[in-house]
């Protein structure tokens, strides 16, 4: 199983660093810390939406839209996608961060920075992380929202992205 004991950097509301906690004490807490999700993209527009591991401590089995994880000490927002996409996708690539905000979906509150990536459509998921994964339209993507379980920083995330989408077309 997965377990959540890494290092992070506990921040306040405008994102400056506190100090070095446990991600553990920073949920059981609820401290404001940094996550950094990437919503992938094929060269068709597609999106990547992949089911968490049954093994992983937190939302196991639950579908998500974006890869991501927590931003170890030290590491930016871009750094942190990039090392995510890497170990749960064995890929190499540049995200670019799209915006940053205060999420308070989820296990506790943290500043969670949304990244955009264009990614080959043949990724190699770590199995300890992702049970399945698939490209979908957004059309697609739209109704499984509807019809599958997610996670709740996909929601939320997924909808900024969205809107934020949208502003700058």
């Amino acid at each position: 199983m997965c377990v959540v004991d890494e290092l992070v950097e506990r921040v306040d509301g405008q994102d400056h660093v506190l100090g070095v906690v446990s991600r553990r004490e920073a949920i059981r807490e609820g401290w404001l810390h940094r996550v950094a999700v990437t919503v992938c993209r094929d060269d068709r527009g597609r999106i990547l939406v992949h089911r968490r591991s049954e093994q992983m401590s937190r939302f196991s089995g639950l579908y998500e839209v974006e890869v991501g994880g927590a931003a170890n000490v030290g590491e930016s927002y871009e750094q942190a996608a990039a090392r995510e996409l890497a170990e749960e996708l064995g890929i190499r690539a540049l995200p670019r961060l799209l915006f940053t905000f205060i999420n308070r979906s989820g296990l506790s509150p943290h500043w969670l920075g949304v990244h955009e990536a264009v990614v080959p459509d043949a990724v190699v998921p770590d199995p300890d992380e992702v049970a399945w994964h698939g490209w979908l339209t957004e059309p697609e993507l739209g109704s499984a929202l509807l019809e599958w379980r997610f996670t709740p920083d996909s929601h939320e995330a997924f909808s900024r992205y969205l809107a934020f989408r949208s502003a700058q077309s």
